[in-house]
């Protein structure tokens, strides 16, 4: 299926693994409003997809992102209007919905990073639970560059992979570091000179996983990484007691006693 204006997003669901393409590459897969719109939509429909095990996120052409297409988004100034105000009572806006909509999906999300990985690219790739990059992508939190601070939900995502004096240098200086570097500071998870083999290949293993324990457990962690001792606790709790004897537990532990064909179920909701 695919989703937004133009098809600036490619959805593909193949044996439980969703593949989500950027696809602007004449832009470097740069943000206008129909980018944002078509990936907060993905984000969204994925998120009810309980049959979706692991989802990849990557750009088409020769960038995954090259962040927001400051000449297109500005011609008309009510974009930005459109970006930075929050409906209703949710807590994110259009722009950080980008970034943070990847966080509530419960399938796990694995960005894919190739070219250049800018500004807004940047953040939404740190949205999701995991980076698999080549060794010569080029990062960078570019904002201060043009005047401005990072808007895209770094401050939640950024907090619980890097020391904060290191978050206030990178995104001061928008100094440009490269996958290897990025992999030495703890913002990229994997390097290596096929990123999407990998991601294919680790995809494939969390969807032979429980989908319920793989969905809990990235809730549990995004729910308590920053939390009080007793709010994390609360979490392990709460969670084990939607997972233990429940149809999904039962096949994993058939599928560990000789039965290992047996089909899980799809995800319940949490």
């Amino acid at each position: 299926m695919s989703a937004g204006d133009s098809e600036r997003v490619l959805v593909n669901i193949e044996d439980g693994i969703a593949i989500v393409t950027l696809n602007r590459p004449d832009k470097y897969n740069g943000l206008d409003m129909p980018m944002f719109e078509a990936i907060t939509g993905a984000a969204k429909t994925l998120k009810k997809d309980r049959g979706v095990r692991a989802i990849i996120l990557k750009g088409a052409g020769e960038a995954f992102c090259s962040g927001l297409d400051v000449k297109t988004v500005s011609k008309n100034p009510v974009n930005f209007l459109k970006l930075l105000i929050k409906p209703g009572r949710r807590i994110s806006n259009l722009a950080q919905d980008a970034g943070y909509l990847w966080r509530d999906v419960p399938a796990p999300v694995i960005a894919v990073t190739h070219g250049y990985c800018f500004g807004g690219g940047f953040q939404m790739a740190l949205g999701a639970d995991f980076r698999f990059s080549t060794s010569d992508c080029e990062f960078s939190i570019m904002e201060s560059k043009w005047g401005l601070i990072p808007d895209m939900s770094l401050t939640v995502t950024l907090r619980e992979l890097v020391a904060i004096d290191l978050a206030k240098e990178l995104t001061m200086t928008a100094r440009r570091i490269n996958g290897t570097e990025a992999k030495a500071m703890g913002l990229v998870t994997r390097v290596s000179d096929d990123p999407m083999a990998d991601a294919l290949a680790f995809a494939r293993e969390l969807a032979s996983r429980s989908p319920d324990a793989v969905a809990a457990s990235k809730l549990l962690f995004n729910r308590s990484w920053n939390a009080t001792d007793k709010v994390a606790l609360d979490w392990e709790t709460r969670l084990q007691k939607k997972v233990l004897g429940r149809a999904n537990q039962r096949v994993a532990v058939a599928r560990n006693s000789g039965s290992p064909e047996t089909p899980y179920r799809n995800r319940r909701n949490f």
